[in-house]
C-alpha cells in the first residue's frame, strides 16, 4: 500500500510542490534511507522552487538546535574543489586577526575533497566536538572546526551522505540548503562563500555557479548573516597538492609564506573579505601569527601539529609523454584518479586513506620537456601513471594562465 512518503516522493517525481511541513516530513530520521535517497533523484531532477529550497532549509534547521553565540563570528565554506585547502590557512588566519572563527565542515563529496578528511590526517586530531566543547575552544583560541554534532541540523548530516551516494549531488536547491542549514544552525554572524566553478567543480558552469551564489546569499540574508560569496576558477587544482596529508602540507607551507602562489591568493581575498583589513590580514600571514595559530588549533583539538604526516609507501614520477606548453591539468580528472586511490569515499560509510595523492607540478601556462616531471603520485599500490599522464593536455602553442577569481556577489 503506498503511504504518505511515498505519495510525496510521486508528487515531487511528477513535477509538484511540496510545503515546508511536507519536506519535514520527507527527511524524518524514521524514513528510511531508500526513501530520502528517491526524493533526492526527483528533487534533483524535477528541481525545487524558491519557496521549497527555504522551505527544506527551515525544516532542516529545525531537525536540531540552533547556536547563538555570545560575540559575532565567521564562517567560511567551499562549494568544493581539487585541492582546496583553503580551510585550513584561513581559519587560522582570521583568527590572528582578531575574527573568532566557528566552522563546521564537511567530508569528501563526489570527486572532491573534504575539510574533515583532511583534518584527521593530523596525528590524533579530533573533528568531532560538543557545542560546549566549541564555545569553550573559541574563547580559549579563536577558532573551532569541527564536523556534523548530532544537535546542530543532524538532517543535513544524513543527506550529504546519501548525496553522495546517490549522484544527487549536482542540485543547486538542495547545495544551498546543505550549506546554509550548518551555517545558520551553527550561528554564523559573518560568512563567505567560495563558490568554484569550472570542470574540477561540482559545478562546471559559470552561470550556475553565479546562479548558486546568489541563492545561498539570499537564504543567508533572509536569516541574519552578513553573507559574501566569492567565485573561483576550478578548471585545474589548487595549488599542487591533492590528497589529505599532502594538502595539509601545503597549508602548513601556506601559512610560513611558502605556499603555492593560487592557494596563498584566495586564501588572502577571503580573510580580507571576512576581516575588512586588508593590511591586518597580510601582517597575520607574514609575522608567523596564523602559523602559530594554526598551532594552538591543531593541539587544542587534540592534534600534534609537530608530528609526521602519514606517508604512501610508493612514490612515483609522471614524465611528460612529449616536449610542449601545458593546455591544461584537468582538475576533475585529477580529482577522481586520487579518489580511486583512496583519497576518497565511493559510499557514505566509506573510509580514506590519508597518505595518498599526487603533487602536480605543471599546469596552464608552464613548459615541459619530454620526461620531465608532470606530477608525483603517492599510492598505496602500483599507481596509474599513464592515467595521471592523461590529466594533462600539452602542445606547441603557447597559452596563458587563467584568472583564479571570476567574481564577487555582495559587498
Amino acid at each position: 500500500m503506498r503511504g504518505p512518503i511515498t505519495e510525496l516522493i510521486a508528487r515531487k517525481r511528477d513535477g509538484g510542490t511540496l510545503d515546508r511541513d511536507q519536506l519535514a516530513a520527507l527527511i524524518d530520521p524514521e524514513v528510511p534511507d531508500y526513501q530520502l535517497s528517491a526524493f533526492l533523484m526527483a528533487a534533483l531532477l524535477r528541481g525545487l522552487d524558491e519557496g521549497e529550497t527555504r522551505g527544506l532549509l527551515e525544516a532542516m534547521i529545525a531537525s536540531g538546535e540552533r547556536v547563538s553565540w555570545p560575540w559575532p563570528v565567521a564562517d567560511k565554506h567551499s562549494t568544493g574543489g581539487v585541492g582546496d585547502s583553503t580551510t585550513l590557512v584561513l581559519a587560522p588566519l582570521v583568527a590572528a586577526c582578531g575574527v573568532l572563527v566557528a566552522k563546521m565542515s564537511g567530508r569528501s563529496l563526489a570527486h572532491t575533497g573534504g575539510t574533515l578528511d583532511k583534518l584527521e590526517a593530523i596525528p590524533g586530531m579530533r573533528v568531532s566536538l560538543s557545542l560546549a566543547g566549541m564555545r569553550r575552544q573559541i574563547e580559549q583560541v579563536g577558532v573551532a572546526v569541527c564536523g556534523q554534532t548530532p544537535q546542530l541540523a543532524p538532517a543535513d548530516g544524513r543527506l550529504y551522505a546519501l548525496r553522495d551516494a546517490t549522484a544527487t549531488v549536482a542540485s543547486l536547491p538542495l547545495i544551498a540548503a546543505s550549506v546554509m542549514s550548518k551555517k545558520v544552525a551553527a550561528g554564523a554572524s559573518r560568512l563567505l562563500l567560495d563558490v568554484k566553478v569550472g570542470e574540477g567543480a561540482l559545478l562546471r558552469e559559470a552561470e550556475s555557479g553565479a546562479e548558486l551564489a546568489e541563492l545561498m546569499v539570499t537564504l543567508g540574508r533572509d536569516h541574519g548573516i552578513d553573507t559574501v560569496a566569492l567565485l573561483s576558477n576550478m578548471a585545474e587544482p589548487l595549488g599542487a597538492a591533492v590528497g589529505n596529508a599532502l594538502e595539509v602540507a601545503e597549508a602548513v607551507d601556506t601559512l610560513r609564506g611558502e605556499g603555492p602562489p593560487d592557494i596563498t591568493e584566495l586564501a588572502l581575498r577571503e580573510a580580507v573579505a571576512l576581516v575588512g583589513d586588508e593590511a591586518a590580514v597580510r601582517r597575520a600571514l607574514d609575522s608567523g601569527a596564523a602559523f602559530e595559530r594554526f598551532q594552538r588549533w591543531v593541539a587544542a583539538q587534540g592534534g600534534d601539529p609537530e608530528a609526521r604526516l602519514p606517508r604512501a609507501p610508493i612514490v612515483a614520477a609522471v614524465p611528460a609523454p612529449r616536449s610542449g606548453v601545458v593546455q591544461r591539468c584537468h582538475a576533475r580528472a585529477v580529482g577522481e584518479l586520487v579518489m580511486r586511490m583512496g583519497a576518497g569515499r565511493t559510499d557514505k560509510d566509506g573510509q580514506v586513506d590519508h597518505a595518498v595523492g599526487v603533487l602536480v607540478h605543471r599546469k596552464r601556462g608552464d613548459r615541459v620537456q619530454a620526461g620531465e616531471p608532470l606530477a608525483t603520485l603517492h599510492a598505496r599500490h602500483q599507481p596509474d601513471v599513464g592515467a595521471m599522464a592523461a590529466c594533462f593536455e600539452i602542445a606547441d602553442q603557447p597559452a596563458e594562465p587563467e584568472p583564479l577569481m571570476l567574481g564577487q556577489i555582495g559587498a
